[in-house]
């Protein structure tokens, strides 16, 4: 099978903390995202969501049982298809283990998806905070 068959499943959290949102550069720091990663042997979508989390923006809290929808997009001609979170955060660590990659900022809702260039994953982060699209 080549690889315009191929899809790499990953899931991501729209992590909310005191009504704001998440965002994190991506590893070229060219645009902001929310943390995502592939999908691992042996883990769930859930807990992959999780510990991308902390990897890439050092947050820790409880991610929701039920997506709140996916994205898919491609990437050097391979379909990624992304199941998206919610997570409660409780906690957020000064120090992470990609902290020296990725910048990390905590953005109202409609200010975090002005700085999102996916459409999809837009109307997610809305969606996560409340707040629909024709708001």
């Amino acid at each position: 099978m080549g690889s315009k068959n191929k899809c790499v499943s990953q899931a991501a959290v729209v992590a909310i903390r005191s009504g704001k949102v998440c965002l994190i550069t991506s590893s070229s720091g060219k645009r902001w995202l929310v943390p995502k990663g592939n999908l691992q042997r042996g883990c769930d979508l859930r807990e992959t969501a999780a510990r991308e989390a902390w990897e890439e923006a050092g947050i820790i809290g409880r991610v929701t049982s039920r997506p709140l929808g996916h994205y898919e997009f491609t990437k050097m001609g391979v379909r990624h298809e992304v199941v998206v979170f919610r997570m409660h955060v409780s906690t957020v660590k000064r120090d992470w283990p990609e902290r020296r990659r990725r910048q990390r900022e905590w953005l109202r809702p409609h200010k975090a998806a002005e700085r999102i260039s996916h459409a999809s994953l837009r109307e997610l982060v809305l969606g996560a905070a409340g707040i629909s699209k024709a708001a």
